[in-house]
């Protein structure tokens, strides 16, 4: 069972949303972390010194909690090859569905975009049915 973590799940939710609308005002940009990691892949775009900071923030962030004497608990129940097969179905799904959870679920819905609204109602769908077979059906 996962802890409950009130405070720190609403500073984290705050800080989602304020780089967001941080990212929105200053650069007219989407905070899709997807989108953002392509743009720093060669062939990089002019623009690329902004998605390196915010991918640097995005490390530099928990690891700053770290140091300050926190931890992060967290477990992954399943092997490393299972891990891998869902990063390539996350991925494909990204590439089908023009978009990440942090692009259409954060910005997008935030935009009351239909195609983001869609989008995330789709994968948090095929989530929850996910989630219901890997425990109840397969029992894994």
């Amino acid at each position: 069972m996962t802890d409950f973590t009130p405070w720190t799940s609403l500073a984290g939710g705050i800080l989602i949303g304020l780089s967001a609308v941080l990212l929105m005002a200053l650069h007219g940009r989407i905070a899709g972390m997807t989108a953002i990691l392509a743009g720093i892949i060669p062939p990089v775009p002019a623009d690329w010194a902004w998605r390196a900071a915010f991918l640097a923030g995005a490390v530099i962030g928990p690891l700053a909690y770290v140091a300050t004497g926190n931890t992060i608990a967290f477990e992954v129940p399943i092997s490393t090859a299972a891990l891998a097969i869902g990063g390539v179905i996350v991925g494909i799904g990204v590439t089908y569905g023009s978009g990440c959870t942090s692009g259409h679920g954060v910005c997008g819905i935030a935009r009351l975009s239909p195609r983001s609204i869609v989008a995330t109602l789709v994968f948090m769908a095929f989530s929850i049915a996910t989630v219901y077979v890997l425990r109840h059906v397969i029992g894994a």
